[in-house]
């Protein structure tokens, strides 16, 4: 869960951490490219130096009445504003106790089965959203409105699994069923009508608050967006979470999602080959993938977040870091994204302490070091709207089937495998041999083109379902036109028999499987009477390979990864041109950046060596490489500076903000700002010796020229307020 800082309302100036007002610093100059919204942040605070990271966009958080004044404070430093609030949870206390419409609902507050309320803190509660929460909401983001901002985002509608016991959600389930309720963990048919309805009841609530301001764009003529930032599905179902995912892109009114994937999330243990541990980057690659799903072909955006420390307090700044830089890469290798949210309440990040590595009782602040490289990569991803893309890795075109059904099954009486294994058993296989696979949201294979860019799709129905069968012809025609299919399921999934469309209004399927297969025209024997644990069957130009097994088996033996590797390998060669190839990194080249992770429990052979001229931003002192080793467990995030084509004296990488002035004069001009007190050094393409460097007038003393590099390196302490910093020759 994303960690909500109590909002400072601020009037007129910022407050800072003694409370003193303070005058605002001058307005930064705008940077002409911020329109195409490149990066952003969240906070719940009023401008501050430590909040400063110069992004394109500040998401203001809560709806509250000093929202108005939190939005001005960052309107008058030159950013783009928008709004986020949280859609299950938040300072609703007006709804809870009647104040907003004279009715007690604290019924409505989610309740587990011990009769007990399903708190975020104190009496925060997340929420069985009625009718009128809808229209509650919709009271508070008028406050948005009306303070003219680009932008809505309402967060993390989500209902937890073990909730669906309070009297608001009883009401809800006999007006949506027509039948008096059932205890979710009473049976499995109960567990997933519950699940339904829960995301039925906040797709439901969202509708309400786009449909407001969809009507408020229409009586004014503005364009104000909406987006969801919400988990992923992998992670919500690992996490016992229900939320409407992708349902959301087919709401009127939604632009996107942000990806809310971050070290939290993806430091979930998952197993592989029999073994239990986090692997923050197989997880935090899937998770995005996922996401990224979720509106391909949709023309939906969506924006990554990263989060260089977490809601957990008391790890070390090492442990941040290194996590942080693992989701980093892993969202970067996902080319068709470009827009990232750097992080949420920076100012927990660089106002914040955390405990020592070595002696745990002891907090320090953000490492200076550390605080360089955020700022370096904070400013780079403003440039990762690239023109090509280009792989170097393990086989690609390959996905694995996702459901939000995922979520539907993780409840008693018979909760799916605990780790995902359904999931990652699948994934992780192909991904640590460096093929990049991908979740393939099954809701949108009724997208038109959804399929064509994938050769290869893995999928198990243990675990979750198809929530329609409209999803099977596509299915089928993809695989007729070529494409290969492989199946691993026993049918021994008790979700089978709930209620619903494969065995109901006049269709008796014991199984969805049963069927797809109907409509691949396979009339394959079930498990409990066939001669083999594997089959298969040509179709068209395509094949369908089913192998008659429990998918989280794969995960549980040491050798599973093996056997299902092997199967795939075989079906690949039904394929004349999908050429199989593993490797032990994947390497992502966007433009002039390389993007690499080496990779652990992998393929046994040398790793792989670049060489050529680098500088890597990971790196706060920004020094030039001739050689990187793709190491086990290595993240890089490289700029290839013999790919980078520039003119004169150019920016290659800042750890500030850096907004070019006369271009067109004999010397370097620039206007520089960054976070308060923390090391920034700007790195320059120089073709000779400056003469004279100043900054805000003054002389810099801390500057290097190579010769030889015909680069130029300066060093200066950021602050917030706005300076010109010149190069002369």
């Amino acid at each position: 869960m994303r960690r909500f800082l109590a909002a400072v309302a601020v009037l007129g100036g910022w407050v800072s951490m003694a409370g003193e007002a303070a005058e605002l610093p001058p307005p930064f100059p705008v940077d002409p490219l911020s329109v195409q919204e490149r990066t952003c942040f969240q906070t719940g605070q009023g401008w501050s130096p430590n909040g400063n990271l110069r992004s394109d966009v500040a998401i203001v958080y809560g709806i509250d009445p000093g929202l108005p004044g939190r939005i001005k404070t960052w309107r008058d430093r030159g950013y783009r504003i928008h709004v986020m609030t949280g859609v299950s949870w938040g300072q609703y206390q007006d709804y809870l106790y009647g104040r907003f419409d004279g009715v007690n609902h604290e019924d409505e507050a989610q309740t587990d089965r011990a009769g007990k309320k399903i708190s975020h803190g104190g009496d925060v509660y997340y929420m069985c959203p009625g009718e009128n929460f809808g229209k509650f909401l919709c009271v508070g983001v008028q406050r948005a409105l009306d303070a003219d901002v680009e932008a809505i985002h309402l967060e993390e509608p989500e209902f937890w699994v073990r909730g669906g016991y309070s009297a608001g959600f009883q009401r809800e389930w006999k007006k949506h069923y027509g039948e008096d309720w059932q205890p979710p963990h009473g049976s499995v048919d109960a567990q997933w009508r519950s699940s339904k309805l829960k995301y039925f009841l906040y797709r439901r609530a969202l509708q309400q608050v786009f449909d407001h301001i969809q009507d408020w764009n229409r009586r004014t003529g503005k364009k104000v967006r909406c987006y969801v930032p919400t988990h992923s599905l992998l992670n919500y179902a690992h996490w016992r979470i229900v939320s409407p995912e992708s349902s959301l892109a087919r709401l009127a009114g939604c632009d996107g999602y942000i990806a809310q994937v971050w070290t939290g999330t993806s430091r979930t243990p998952n197993r592989f080959r029999g073994v239990l541990k986090e692997r923050t980057f197989e997880t935090a690659f899937l998770e995005y993938g996922s996401m990224q799903n979720l509106v391909r072909s949709t023309g939906r955006s969506v924006w990554y977040l990263n989060d260089p420390i977490e809601d957990n307090p008391d790890h070390d700044w090492e442990d941040y870091r290194v996590n942080w830089e693992s989701t980093l890469v892993a969202s970067l290798l996902q080319p068709d994204v470009w827009q990232y949210e750097v992080a949420p309440w920076p100012e927990r990040v660089f106002g914040g302490t955390y405990p020592k590595k070595l002696k745990r009782d002891e907090r320090e602040p953000i490492p200076p070091a550390y605080a360089t490289e955020l700022q370096t990569v904070f400013n780079a991803l403003n440039d990762l709207r690239q023109p090509t893309n280009r792989w170097d890795c393990g086989t690609t075109r390959l996905g694995v089937v996702v459901s939000d059904s995922l979520m539907f099954q993780r409840g008693e009486p018979t909760p799916s495998d605990p780790h995902l294994s359904h999931v990652y058993g699948l994934a992780l296989p192909l991904l640590k041999r460096g093929m990049p696979v991908t979740p393939v949201q099954l809701e949108n294979l009724t997208v038109p083109g959804y399929l064509k860019d994938f050769d290869l799709l893995m999928l198990s129905y243990h675990g979750q379902k198809p929530l329609a069968p409209d999803v099977h012809p596509p299915l089928v025609e993809w695989v007729r036109a070529g494409g290969l299919l492989v199946i691993c399921d026993d049918d021994s999934d008790a979700y089978s028999k709930v209620r619903d469309w494969w065995n109901s209004d006049g269709l008796r399927y014991a199984t969805p499987r049963e069927h797809l297969f109907e409509q691949l025209g396979w009339n394959a024997d079930p498990p409990e009477k066939a001669a083999s644990v594997e089959d298969s069957m040509k179709l068209g130009q395509g094949l369908v390979v089913w192998r008659r097994e429990r998918p989280s088996k794969i995960a549980e033996s040491a050798d599973g990864d093996a056997r299902w590797l092997a199967l795939i390998r075989t079906a690949a060669k039904h394929d004349p041109g999908l050429t199989w190839r593993e490797t032990n990194y994947l390497l992502l080249d966007r433009g002039p950046y390389r993007i690499a992770a080496g990779l652990d429990e992998s393929v046994e052979a040398v790793p792989k060596v670049l060489q050529g001229r680098f500088v890597n931003l990971f790196d706060p002192e920004l020094r030039v490489r001739r050689e990187v080793t793709l190491s086990p467990g290595s993240r890089w995030f490289l700029l290839d500076l013999d790919r980078r084509q520039a003119t004169g004296t150019t920016v290659l990488a800042a750890a500030c903000k850096t907004l070019p002035l006369d271009a067109d004069g004999p010397n370097g001009r620039w206007r520089v700002e960054g976070v308060a007190n923390t090391p920034a050094i700007v790195l320059l393409q120089s073709a000779q010796e400056p003469k004279r460097i100043t900054l805000a007038g003054e002389p810099l003393t801390g500057w290097r020229w190579d010769a030889a590099e015909r680069l130029l390196w300066i060093r200066f302490e950021n602050t917030s307020s706005p300076r010109e910093l010149i190069v002369e020759y």
